[in-house]
Formats: structure tokens, sequence, C-alpha cells
């Protein structure tokens, strides 16, 4: 076999970046180009909320009276024993859900969750599938594990999982499923009867296929909804084979500090070996010991969010100005992205198009859906109202 130098599936992953990334790239050059204040750049979704006060007063109080080695050196693999015990009490208070600390994997952010989890229970040739419009490196993530993912269409009128689209492409072959909700990229809550209905839907496949299909609950904005919505039941109140993949980059924005956590259920069928596979698996791809510091200040913090009102200001705004001015809105009821129907049906000509007013949006293809573009509105108010003369002008150039 000839020497080869590197992996050619990972040059190929480093010279295309995610379009989300791309966007965000290109911003910043136009920035430099004609002022920061002249781009209207919406394409990543960095929290723009402070961390809450808390957060400093934690780490300020944390370096002042912890001996630096202790602070700063490592915890166990599976994460400090005290923090995991504090974050299963914490789930347990709110939810009822039986969790010990021996359930819970600190991990270095939702994406060394989900990556440990899918590395921990997908093998060559097994599919995991999820619900369009879902995260992009969800394809990343589970071809890495030498899995297949299989994309269930979107419910382009509700953005609520379409089961009926999803009854027709489960299979045999089917290991896992990811689930999103509050949803990146539409914002939509997932109802109680959407979900139960696919819990049902899962169990009764578990039956027909004689072995599990493990449920993968991507929970990383599961603070951030707004008005009187409520995220529906704990999955694992639901769904005996689930593991929730949690990170705090959102409800405390600490998306730089990298710190997560995976929950196995307890009642998850072998749960003491699948969990050692997920311990396995982190040791495998170099996430061991989570960020020590971090886990610390989390487990001091719980149940502490960053000023949500801001947020739901900015949906408020937006949303009703581009409905004002002719767009079709998908109305979130969480997260921090407003999903809107593309003024044509090529969604990438539609953002290269809004370029042109310096309006900087993620095109939907990605996302597994066409014709739809991303907004993420977790960026200052300000920013916002001095980009709806954009919006309108893009609307009109249209004839909205």
């Amino acid at each position: 076999m000839a020497f080869q130098p590197y992996q050619t599936s990972m040059l190929a992953l480093g010279k295309a970046p995610s379009v989300i990334r791309e966007t965000f790239e290109y911003g910043l050059a136009r920035a430099k180009e004609i002022g920061k204040e002249n781009v209207f750049d919406f394409s990543l979704g960095n929290p723009s909320v402070p961390a809450p006060e808390s957060v400093h007063d934690t780490m300020r109080r944390l370096m002042d009276t912890t001996d630096s080695v202790q602070l700063h050196g490592y915890t166990s693999a599976i994460g400090a024993e005290p923090v995991r015990t504090t974050i299963a009490a914490d789930i347990n208070q709110r939810f009822n859900a039986g969790i010990s600390a021996q359930d819970i994997y600190m991990t270095c952010g939702a994406a060394a969750s989900l990556t440990v989890t899918l590395h921990a229970i997908l093998c060559p040739g097994d599919t995991c599938m999820t619900f369009a419009p879902f995260f992009p490196e969800y394809r990343v993530f589970v071809e890495a594990a030498a899995a297949k993912l299989v994309a269930v269409p979107a419910d382009l009128e509700n953005f609520q999982m379409n089961l009926k689209a999803f009854a027709e492409l489960v299979s045999p072959e089917t290991k896992a499923v990811i689930i999103n909700t509050p949803n990146n990229p539409t914002g939509v809550v997932y109802t109680e009867e959407n979900l139960k209905a696919f819990c049902d839907l899962l169990r009764a496949k578990e039956k027909e296929y004689g072995h599990p299909i493990y449920l993968l609950a991507d929970e990383p904005y599961r603070e951030l909804v707004y008005d009187d919505t409520t995220v529906v039941p704990y999955l694992p109140n639901l769904y005996d084979n689930a593991f929730v993949c949690y990170s705090y980059s959102k409800s405390l924005s600490l998306p730089g500090e990298r710190i997560g956590y995976i929950v196995v259920s307890p009642k998850m069928a072998d749960n003491r070996n699948v969990y050692a596979a997920v311990c396995g698996s982190g040791r495998a791809l170099g996430f061991v010991c989570a960020p020590s510091m971090a886990q610390r200040v989390v487990a001091d913090n719980l149940g502490r969010t960053g000023d949500l009102s801001i947020y739901r200001k900015n949906r408020d705004l937006l949303y009703k100005s581009l409905t004002d001015y002719g767009y079709r809105c998908i109305y979130p009821d969480g997260a921090f992205y407003l999903w809107v129907q593309a003024l044509e049906p090529d969604a990438n000509a539609f953002c290269k198009k809004a370029r042109d007013y310096e309006l900087l949006l993620v095109p939907s293809d990605s996302f597994g859906c066409e014709g739809f573009v991303r907004i993420a509105y977790c960026v200052t108010t300000e920013m916002i109202e001095r980009s709806l003369p954009a919006f309108k002008k893009l609307a009109e150039s249209y004839g909205k």
C-alpha cells in the first residue's frame, strides 16, 4: 500500500469548513474592509448575553480560596465526583429522573458529548437517524464513527418531527436517533404529544427488530425558552434507552469553556456496560477529564442562566419586522435562531444576494432542508435595529 501522509477524509473536512464558519470568516474579512458596524453578521450561534455575574463570582472565589495545583489539576477521567453528584441532584430535583453520579460523564461541551456517545454505541454499517432540519455537524460526527446518517425529511409546515416519514425510513440497521429540542436551526420546541408518539414508535421498532434503538437528546438549548413555553418531559423519563448530551455553552453563556456532560439513563438496557463504553470512547478520543475549573464553576451555578429577556426582545423585534416586510418566518419558542423561507427556491443564491446588502445569513441546505435560511439573533439589539433597512431593501428587490 502506498504511503499516505494524512487521512484524505480529514483533509476534505479541513478544506471545506462548515457553511456557518465560512460565513463567519467572510464577515470578519468584510468588517476589515468596510467597518464592523456596516456588516450584519447573523451566522454564528455564539451567545451575546454575558454569563451570569455569579459565574464570575465563583471563578474569583475559586482562584482566591483554592490551592492552584488542586484547582487546575486533573479530576477523575469521568469528571469530579462532587460535581457529578451535584448535577445528578439538580436533575432529580427538576425531573425526578433517578439519575446518580455514576450515570454522568463530564465532557468538553456538547460536541464531545455527542461524539463520545456516538463512538460508544455505533458500529461500522450502523445507521443513525435525525430529523431535518438538523445541526450540520451531526453528519460529520456520525460518519467519523463509521456509520451512516439518515435524515428524515422536514415537516415544512410546523417543523415538528415528521413521524410518518420516520416510520418509512427506520430499518433494522437503525442503531440510534438524535433529536434536538429546542431545535437548531428552527427554534421550534417539539410538543409533548409529538415526542410521546415518537417514543411509542421507537419502542415498537425495538420490539420488532429485537435490539435497542438509542435515543440521543442533544439539549444545549433546554433552558433557552420564552414566554410560557416549557420543554417537554425529560427524555429518560419517556424512553428507557436514552442519553442526554448537554452543554452549558448556551444557558450560562460559556461556549469557550467547553463544558457539558452525558447522562446514560439508569433504565437503559445493559446500563453499566453502555456507561463503560462511553468511558472507553472518551478515552479513545482523548476526552478524559473535562476542564477542571469549569466543572466546579457549573456545579456552583446550576439553575442559573444569562439574561434571556435580551434574546426574547431580539426575537420579537426580528420576527415582527421580517414578517411585516413579507418574509415567511417560523415562530421560535426557544434557542436563538429565526428560520426564514428564502425569497427564491435556491437558498444559497438568496444568501449571496443578501451579501449585497451586507446581510450574512446561513443557507439551509447543509441543515438537510432546502429553501430556508437561518438567522442567529444572539447579537446586539442595536445591530438588529441597524440591519432592518437592509432586510427591507432585500425583500423589495424581490418585489415584496
